[in-house]
């Protein structure tokens, strides 16, 4: 590794990676996404007065939390495949490592919205569904007017918070192989036989400075529109 720093040799650097920014984004928002629905649905099993679903629930997020993210990724990785040669004769070592990138970190980001969600439908007091149910309106109404909307203000946050997770956590997808803006950064890193990589770092470092400030800016902005929306209805 070269001994000396040059500033020049960053802004040559980022143009490379710009192009591989919109794969890291793919990745997460469809991590959050797809994450976010099985979220929901485990939340909804701890919710559940069934205990095989709360167990279900429990036992699955518990595994989640107690997973580093870079042994899941590498279970999910190799284990899929194995699993689905052995056991069902379906061979996936082809399939890109993109695919085993997302369903890794909507596993883990799954596990967190269970409980952020969960969390905030608790915070709300159920008075106020008894109180609507009282003056005529169903229970769905209740939910949808009422409950779910002050539960969805408490969980921007952490739902906030969750996102810059994944897309931080991302960055371990170029450990399989992955080409996204970190594998991309450390392909230039190879090529220049490991010199200017501290450059390169700061570069990468960067964008996601950029973009998990403008993400904590986008959900802070949400919060303070829905807040203003809850208060205009208890007001009016």
């Amino acid at each position: 590794m070269e001994k000396y720093f040059d500033i020049t040799y960053l802004w040559t650097t980022i143009p490379q990676l710009i192009p591989f920014l919109w794969i890291t984004l793919l990745v997460a928002a469809l991590g959050v996404l797809i994450g976010s629905l099985l979220g929901l649905l485990l939340a909804m099993f701890k919710l559940s007065k069934n205990k095989i679903l709360r167990f279900i629930a429990n036992t699955y997020i518990t595994i989640m939390r107690c997973t580093p993210s870079i042994v899941l990724l590498f279970l999910v990785y190799y284990g899929i495949p194995a699993f689905s040669e052995s056991f069902l004769g379906i061979y996936l070592q082809d399939v890109h490592t993109g695919v085993y990138v997302v369903i890794t970190f909507s596993l883990q980001f799954a596990a967190m919205m269970a409980e952020v969600i969960r969390s905030a439908y608790l915070s709300v007091d159920k008075g106020q569904y008894e109180a609507a149910v009282s003056v005529g309106l169903t229970p769905f109404q209740a939910y949808q007017r009422i409950i779910f909307p002050q539960a969805f203000v408490i969980a921007l946050p952490n739902f906030g918070n969750g996102v810059i997770s994944v897309l931080q956590e991302g960055a371990l997808a170029y450990t399989i192989g992955f080409i996204d803006i970190v594998g991309k950064a450390n392909l230039i890193i190879a090529n220049n036989y490991n010199t200017h990589a501290f450059e390169i770092y700061i570069a990468l470092a960067v964008f996601y400075w950029v973009l998990s400030i403008a993400i904590e800016k986008f959900f802070g902005r949400l919060e303070k529109i829905f807040s203003k929306g809850q208060r205009s209805l208890k007001t009016s």
